[in-house]
């Protein structure tokens, strides 16, 4: 195994790629118009959309074995690199926290949330890393199986996996109150998609990730194939009982989107570093995190300084919905607020100006 820390462009092109698809799907120009790839499952089931943040929690492991089990590998101080890692995942999740509140203090009509997609990030790579630095193969491959397994007795456990009243709702609202996403007008029950009981799973899809980041890492590229198609498999057949819920993250939905996650990512490890094609969505993967904290204050600023309603009505639906239609208007302005952010990622770039907390 090589100790030193590898950066290969096909996990920065494939990191960029979800970060840009995490823009696209959050920033429609009008949320009652938006085709259905580009929306999440209602309730169970899963979207294009679904995929997309379990896929950044498994490149977030991936990285993990890129830059932090080779450091292990070359005696540095354990102690160390965990001191460094907690302080990165609580940075990333007070950055969260920041910007839930700012959305709260700005946007008309919105209410204070304490969890949201930074925090489990911060929270997901902070264990991840533990394992990463303390952790054999055999551990932490142990560890994924007992929190699938636990995680679904647990909400067999609750008695049910409908919408408000099972236990991962439940267990928000014991301990947000209602500082959550959404709140059940009819019975004054949270929910929160990034609550804290369904982080455990989330854990299990970064986990996956080191896995499997490490096998691409030692050039296995072939086990890398084989391991993706199984998780797909083995998901599919689980949600047979066990259904696939991004809301819940259940234990069929972590195999399934790592395993797509995997497929893509060798895909991506063939293309890119193998024939040498472009790495498309690099840039966004550098700074990701300028990327998406940077898209999300503008998401807060436009409708909050009253600017978002001019500019879709102007620039967007007001020529191109009596054309093509208000679906078509809708994607044009995710489609253009993208394009600005590549914009401002590939300006940074090109001075080497790169965001990591």
């Amino acid at each position: 195994m090589n100790p030193s820390p590898r950066r290969l462009a096909s996990v920065d092109a494939l990191r960029g790629c979800t970060v840009a698809a995490m823009l696209l799907v959050n920033d429609p120009g009008d949320w009652d118009h938006v085709y259905w790839p580009l929306e999440h499952a209602t309730w169970h089931g899963c979207t294009p959309t679904d995929l997309i943040f379990p896929f950044f929690l498994f490149i977030v492991g991936v990285s993990s074995a890129l830059a932090i089990e080779p450091r292990v590998a070359s005696g540095a101080d354990r102690g160390a690199l965990l001191r460094t890692a907690m302080w990165r995942a609580l940075k990333i999740l007070a950055l969260g926290v920041v910007i839930n509140v700012l959305a709260w203090w700005i946007m008309p009509g919105a209410h204070l949330r304490f969890p949201g997609v930074l925090q489990r990030i911060g929270l997901c790579f902070a264990g991840t890393a533990a394992f990463a630095i303390y952790t054999k193969p055999r551990t932490q491959w142990a560890a994924i199986g007992a929190i699938l397994l636990g995680y679904w007795a647990i909400l067999l456990a609750g008695g049910s996996f409908d919408p408000w009243i099972n236990i991962v709702s439940r267990s928000d609202t014991a301990l947000f109150g209602r500082f959550v996403y959404v709140i059940d007008p009819a019975t004054g029950r949270g929910h929160d998609p990034e609550g804290l009981l369904a982080s455990l799973p989330s854990l299990a899809t970064c986990l996956i990730g080191l896995c499997i980041g490490r096998w691409l890492r030692d050039g296995r590229l072939g086990v890398v194939w084989a391991a993706g198609m199984a998780c797909v498999l083995l998901g599919a057949a689980w949600a047979l009982v066990f259904p696939l819920n991004k809301n819940l993250w259940t234990s069929s939905f972590v195999l399934w989107c790592a395993g797509w996650a995997a497929l893509l990512l060798a895909l991506f490890h063939r293309l890119v570093d193998r024939r040498g094609w472009p790495a498309f969505g690099r840039r966004f993967g550098i700074n990701a995190v300028a990327a998406y904290a940077g898209s999300e204050l503008m998401q807060i600023l436009l409708p909050g300084l009253g600017l978002q309603d001019p500019i879709y009505t102007h620039a967007f639906s007001g020529w191109i919905t009596p054309m093509a239609g208000p679906y078509v208007a809708s994607l044009a302005f995710a489609v253009v607020f993208v394009a600005v952010w590549w914009l401002i990622v590939y300006a940074m770039d090109r001075r080497r100006w790169y965001v990591k907390l």
